[in-house]
């Protein structure tokens, strides 16, 4: 299998190359050549088997240039004993037709860490297949989630470092003292002033700077990235949509070959792009809803046909969908356009310099027959979080809400599974106040109300509150670079 770029498809690539580089030269994102086509068999036989055999039957498909030697041992050493279940993405039935696949059984409670977890491993693999003797810079930018999901995998990893943006005072209490209180060695954690937005189009220009790149490249280091534009990211969440799928399959609750939808809360629009390969490999997808909260840019987008982020920027209780430009949709323009390069570069050439651009009608109308949209106002939110907990005894974090608050408008009569992703503790506040109507100021007695009420609290949470400060590195998005050239950690 060879990738190609979305803003120059005349590019080849190994997935080594591409898990490398993160991002093509041009600006453009890796995709592979074509996607594999799993037949209604090969989907049924994957219910007898567990969940570290689901992802090596189907990234084997991808990664062609990984022995199944090395594959195997990513998987193990992503999968054997960095999740609390067995099962790494369990799902749980709420009622006869809606289920839950949870995401947040790794070790820093969100759904990055199915991805994040097997990253280090694939990237120790390519360096050595590219000939790359250079410290490998992971840089990332997070609005919440994603940047301790990184850290935690990449901390203390030799031959790697990792340096982590993200906005300030635009992450929950919880996810910024989970970033700064990383320890490693090779391990850099730096607020930006500004919203996610702002951080991920810095950690971009840096990407593309050639005078950044020179600047490292003297110190013998190269650029990397952990977010989803990385398809080393991006290829492990289609292994959950499988998954889900057949452990629906194995319950009985789905014969082999009818039709799900999935619901899925979503910023970047990574997690839900995966589910569309899924669908285009073969899983018997009937629709994937895209649900948003209040900076409803993608709701929009798919009704309208205009990605327009000239809007007002709201900080909302899931602040890791605070986004308004979704990188990832640039990799689903590419393959409603008949994988047209130049008409991707030009969308994405109009988006940097007027904030929009628009769909031909006859894209667009293509749109409503795989996709659905919908978003939660914060109240909407609220209500969803107690309503599941009320209904069900299950409790919800402040994004699962939003895809919960999304789906209770759907009318819709095939087996539907919502993608919740993040642990409730995550944001304990916003959480119990939605149950209990009130929440004390301090995060960690709102998490010791919500395990007074009978939620498990996660011991990643529970040692968390004595744990250190180390990284108080604030900066401006016009000097993000500079804060890398500067940062002289142990590996570097």
């Amino acid at each position: 299998m060879n990738y190609t770029s979305t803003r120059n498809a005349s590019l080849r690539f190994s997935s080594s190359h591409c898990f490398v580089q993160g991002i093509s030269e041009e600006g453009g994102l890796f995709v592979p050549e074509s996607f594999p086509v799993f037949s209604e068999r090969e989907i049924a036989a994957l219910a007898d088997v567990p969940y570290s055999e689901r992802a090596f039957r189907l990234l084997s498909r991808y990664l062609t240039d990984f022995s199944a030697k090395e594959l195997r041992s990513c998987i193990a050493g992503a999968y054997g004993t960095a999740f609390d279940t067995p099962a790494v993405c369990p799902l749980r039935k709420l009622d006869g037709k809606t289920f839950v696949m949870e995401l947040y059984h790794g070790p820093t409670l969100a759904f990055k860490d199915v991805a994040l977890q097997i990253l280090p491993h694939f990237l120790r693999i390519a360096k050595q297949k590219e000939g790359v003797s250079d410290t490998i810079l992971i840089l990332v930018a997070t609005s919440g989630d994603t940047g301790k999901a990184a850290l935690e995998g990449f901390a203390d990893v030799d031959g790697m470092a990792i340096a982590v943006f993200f906005p300030n005072q635009g992450v929950s209490r919880m996810q910024q003292l989970q970033m700064t209180t990383q320890e490693g060695k090779n391990v850099f954690v730096c607020a930006v002033n500004g919203n996610f937005d702002d951080t991920q189009t810095g950690v971009k220009e840096i990407f593309t700077s050639p005078d950044v790149r020179a600047k490292l490249q003297e110190k013998h280091i190269r650029l990397s990235s952990a977010n989803s534009i990385n398809w080393g990211r991006l290829v492990p969440q289609i292994v959950y949509y499988f998954s889900a799928y057949a452990d629906l399959l194995r319950e009985n609750e789905i014969a082999s070959g009818q039709p799900v939808d999935f619901v899925v809360p979503t910023g970047n629009f990574g997690d839900i792009l995966a589910g569309y390969y899924a669908k285009r490999m073969g899983l018997p997808i009937r629709k994937l809803v895209c649900a948003s909260n209040k900076n409803r840019v993608l709701t929009d987008f798919f009704e309208t046909g205009v990605y327009d982020a000239n809007r007002a920027f709201f900080k909302t209780a899931s602040p890791s969908m605070d986004i308004l430009i979704s990188s990832n949709l640039e990799r689903l323009l590419f393959e409603l356009s008949g994988r047209d390069d130049a008409f991707v570069s030009d969308l994405m050439r109009q988006l940097k310099e007027t904030g929009q651009y628009r769909l031909p009608d006859v894209m667009h109308r293509a749109l409503t027959e795989t996709w659905e949209a919908g978003c939660a106002d914060e109240a909407q939110t609220a209500r969803a979080i107690r309503d599941a907990f009320d209904r069900f005894g299950y409790c919800i974090d402040t994004h699962t809400a939003v895809g919960y608050a999304v789906q209770a408008r759907r009318a819709s009569d095939v087996p539907t599974v919502l993608l919740s992703t993040a642990s409730p503790y995550k944001f304990p506040r916003a959480v119990l106040s939605a149950v209990e109507g009130t929440a004390p100021e301090d995060e960690f007695a709102a998490a010791d109300r919500l395990a007074q009420l009978g939620v498990p609290m996660p011991d990643a949470i529970a040692n968390l509150h004595d744990k250190a400060i180390r990284h108080k590195t604030v900066c401006e998005k016009a000097t993000m670079a500079q804060a890398v050239l500067s940062w002289e950690g142990e590996t570097l």
